[in-house]
């Protein structure tokens, strides 16, 4: 009896000791489970909420554009910014409204004398400017007017700038070509006969102008006699007569005087032979793998024209070029674009927003017109303010003898007057009536 009982014990041992192994197995792969599962409902919870909070974006951004409380640029800058963040609802909408807000607060108040804001921002760091003149951006061979000179000429819209100069890109083609660049370089600079004559004389035995080429030159240039000679034909036209030789040309005048002889060969010295007009000298600088062309002298209507030329990215600084050229949106443009970049080389920190209202004050009725008793001041409906800029004698007596009226709607003249001035809270009118009832007089009424 005793034996078998011995034999028992170990078996239930045994089967003690397999019971909590599998209870400890069955643990485990529940919690892996549970993790799992935790795991696909926070991945989904998150797609939810991505998706209604990019819904949630979307309605804001289409709302703010119905409204129109901001301008295009910025409402595309904050779709971009935005649109990149990991943001909840409440994030994007207090950015939304901190853009606006701040927005708004940077619009004029109605009333603010944006006029003399903008002149004496314009007008305080003008003073602070270098009269020199500098060489062009790294080209040592150009030079180019900067500072006070140059932002005068630009409020001036002047003719005729300083330093006129243009930028010219080339076609996608012949960018990378650098002798492709040259050829286009010497189409467009301008050759004149003594520049390609070692001298220009009168031969008074043969009666004639002697005018010997520099071979050199003419090589350098591109250049034969015989464009030259017809170069010369073209200008004399039937005054004389140009018999071309090896290296030498000889202009036979029709009057065969001596004063006849020097008057030709002076206009001979200035005869275009090659290139553009005003386009003195031609600079061919590299800029990140293309040659771009910078020039001394400007002429953008010629320019254009020119085989290899960009149209679409050439620039000159002279603004009636432009005008004339182009119109008077890009006029405008141009004008910011000078003003700035003459204040920013400067280190001058002017808002743009000061120079673009002088540009549209230049450019408002389709001309271009300077800030000066030439343009804008001088077109002034008050005579009492034009008289306050310059020549006041003159515009008084010119208004005192045809009996002009002066409307009194601007800023200068009721100064003069000591009168209330048009801005600010002067800018509006207060009417009350007084027999209206008040709210409180209608409820003791009822």
């Amino acid at each position: 009896m005793s034996k078998p009982t011995k034999s028992k014990k170990p078996t239930t041992k045994s089967t003690k000791s397999t019971k909590p192994k599998a209870k400890g197995t069955t643990v485990k792969k529940t919690s892996s489970t549970k993790k799992v599962s935790a795991k696909k409902t926070t991945k989904a919870t998150t797609k939810v909420t991505s998706s209604a909070i990019e819904k949630h974006m979307e309605k804001r951004f289409e709302k703010m554009r119905e409204e129109r409380r901001l301008p295009p640029k910025v409402m595309d800058e904050l779709v971009t910014k935005v649109g990149n963040l990991d943001i909840s609802k409440k994030e994007f909408d207090d950015i939304c409204n901190n853009v606006i807000d701040s927005y708004e607060r940077s619009l004029v108040e109605p009333g603010e004398a944006v006029g003399t804001v903008a002149a004496q921002s314009i007008g305080e760091p003008g003073t602070q400017m270098t009269l020199r003149t500098f060489h062009y951006a790294g080209v040592a061979e150009l030079s180019v007017t900067q500072g006070l000179p140059r932002l005068i000429e630009i409020v001036d819209a002047r003719n005729n700038p300083s330093t006129p100069t243009m930028k010219i890109f080339l076609d996608k083609e012949f960018a990378s070509d650098r002798n492709e660049a040259r050829r286009i370089a010497r189409d467009i600079e301008m050759v004149l006969v003594e520049s390609v004559a070692s001298n220009v004389s009168i031969d008074l035995l043969r009666q004639a102008i002697d005018i010997r080429l520099d071979s050199e030159i003419m090589e350098d240039k591109g250049l034969t006699v015989e464009v030259v000679s017809e170069a010369i034909q073209e200008k004399i036209k039937g005054k004389g007569e140009v018999e071309p030789g090896e290296n030498v040309i000889f202009v036979y005048p029709a009057n065969d005087t001596l004063s006849e002889l020097q008057r030709l060969s002076e206009k001979i010295r200035e005869v275009r032979v090659k290139g553009i007009n005003n386009v003195i000298h031609v600079v061919i600088r590299k800029e990140s793998d293309e040659y771009v062309l910078y020039t001394e002298g400007s002429n953008l209507q010629d320019a254009l024209e020119v085989e290899g030329v960009n149209p679409h990215k050439i620039y000159t600084n002279n603004l009636r070029e432009i005008y004339q050229v182009l119109g008077v949106e890009a006029t405008r443009n141009a004008i910011i674009k000078e003003a700035m970049s003459v204040l920013n080389e400067q280190g001058m920190d002017v808002d743009v927003r000061h120079i673009i209202l002088v540009a549209d004050m230049m450019t408002a009725d389709g001309n271009i017109r300077q800030i000066g008793r030439h343009g804008i001041s001088g077109t002034k409906n008050s005579v009492l303010a034009r008289a306050a800029f310059e020549v006041t004698i003159k515009h008084l007596l010119g208004a005192g003898i045809a009996g002009t009226k002066d409307p009194l709607k601007g800023i200068t003249e009721n100064v003069i007057l000591g009168q209330l001035i048009p801005l600010g809270t002067g800018s509006i009118d207060l009417l009350m009536n007084p027999h209206v009832p008040s709210p409180s007089t209608k409820r003791k009424k009822k």
